[in-house]
């Protein structure tokens, strides 16, 4: 497997690159201006010191030279890489060779009107000035302006030293900048590690840039939500061993007891029954936890067709009506006159039913009433168990259908199931494009409710209906 390059590396490059190019436009843009810059000064200099010369006293007064220009201002010139030259009244042209060739490629040939311009001469840009003499000639100075402009070159080499500077120093801050940014993302990548290996305790300080205490935070979050969730689990796990000893317990003893001989004759019905009773108890409770398991499972079968309620409510309300009167517990249905017809899945909804109505007779005391109800409202069709138990608070409702939590709130203080049961009846109910709410009954206990939708509209993804 190829090693990837790191966050800091990448920024690093990239930050380099930036500055590379933002110098690189810089040296440019500066080349463009210094040169245009220089070239101008070069021109305007060379300008002062064809005035200078041409207004010179000697020249101006009109004294006879054997030249136009004194021998000492043609040498000053020259050691400034300026090029002379002169025209007689009679347009005869003297002096340097460079600037006798200016004068030839002047826009008014050998002219004795003010001119300022530029030209090329053997491969080369001459800058060049004419200026009238007061003997009827014309001054002529001509100067390369690779000699002008030498100053241009200095400052250029100097910008690009400082260009060339800034890159590196950018470049420096760039990868320090990676560091740092890099930094706190190892370390979260080391936390998220530390949280695979099963290590909770991890935290990360929420230091530095939104973005990076951002993730801190999340990785915080998510190692208290999972400390947590482990925490239910475990609680949970006991709480269903301990309901799975107590059966097992029951059976293994009187199973004994058959097998010793302990127990025989008329005795042995009872300890049957007792064990079947057991065994049917420890059926149910692995039943619902492989259904809470499987519901988050793409497999889960759910088996969708035309349904009355009415007469599926009517059915499990014999069933309960038997039951509830062998515990000395009120029951009643409350069922429409005609069919209430929704496409789902009757098993698993007799399967809520019957959770709904088990979870209720636990808690109902002999006496008090348990009522199963289904009516239509709408587009959607609800089924209700109420019941006259000691009901739930404000905080129970919120939590009803959370596995185990009433369980864990009540254990020892009621008749309390495996913890489980609620927390299928929401899961089926989820899984049939319902939802099931908890209330208070007009009986005095708690409502449970289950609300189906008539027509069903399976969403994308949505679980197998094996049809």
């Amino acid at each position: 497997m190829s090693r990837r390059p790191t966050l800091a590396a990448r920024i690093g490059l990239v930050t380099t690159a930036v500055a590379a190019v933002a110098v690189l436009i810089a040296g440019i843009v500066s080349y463009g201006l210094v040169r245009r810059a220089a070239d101008a000064e070069a021109q305007r200099a060379l300008a002062r010191q064809a005035d200078v010369v041409a207004e010179a006293p000697e020249i101006t007064t009109g004294r006879t030279f054997k030249v136009p220009v004194p021998a000492r201002v043609a040498t000053l010139l020259r050691r400034q890489g300026i090029a002379i030259a002169w025209t007689n009244p009679r347009g005869a042209v003297q002096g340097d060779r460079l600037a006798r060739q200016a004068a030839a490629a002047a826009p008014g040939g050998f002219s004795a009107s003010r001119q300022s311009f530029r030209t090329g001469i053997g491969g080369e840009t001459v800058l060049v000035e004419i200026r009238p003499l007061v003997s009827g000639g014309a001054l002529f100075l001509a100067q390369p302006r690779s000699q002008a402009t030498g100053l241009a070159g200095q400052v250029l080499r100097r910008t690009v030293l400082a260009l060339l500077v800034g890159l590196a120093v950018a470049a420096v801050a760039g990868v320090v900048l990676a560091r740092r940014l890099a930094r706190p993302l190892q370390r979260a990548a080391a936390a998220a590690h530390d949280l695979a290996d099963g290590r909770r305790g991890v935290r990360l300080s929420t230091d530095g840039p939104a973005e990076v205490a951002e993730v801190a935070e999340s990785l915080n979050r998510l190692a208290g939500a999972l400390e947590y969730s482990e925490g239910r689990q475990r609680e949970f796990l006991l709480s269903i061993s301990h309901e799975l000893r107590t059966p097992l317990t029951a059976v293994k003893g009187f199973a004994e007891s058959l097998a010793d001989g302990v127990t025989t004759g008329a005795d042995v019905a009872p300890v049957g029954a007792t064990v079947l009773a057991e065994a049917t108890r420890l059926e149910r409770l692995v039943a619902d936890l492989l259904d809470l398991a499987r519901l988050g499972a793409q497999d889960f079968r759910i088996d969708v067709t035309d349904v009355d309620l009415a007469s599926l409510v009517a059915d499990a309300g014999r069933v309960w009506a038997a039951r509830c009167r062998a515990e000395g517990v009120l029951f009643a249905t409350e069922v429409p006159p005609g069919p209430v017809r929704v496409q789902t899945d009757p098993t698993r909804v007799r399967q809520i039913i019957d959770g709904l109505a088990e979870n209720a007779l636990r808690v109902t005391p002999a006496g008090r009433p348990i009522l199963l109800a289904v009516r239509a409202e709408g587009s959607d069709a609800v089924v209700e168990v109420r019941d006259g138990g000691p009901g739930l608070t404000a905080d129970d409702l919120a939590v009803a259908f959370d596995r185990s939590a009433l369980y864990e709130r009540y254990r020892g203080v009621r008749r309390v199931g495996t913890g489980v049961g609620l927390a299928l009846v929401h899961g089926l109910s989820t899984r049939l494009h319902g939802r099931a709410t908890a209330g208070h009954a007009a009986e005095g206990g708690a409502c449970f409710a289950v609300r189906l939708p008539r027509a069903l509209h399976p969403s994308p993804g949505a679980a197998n209906t094996g049809e």
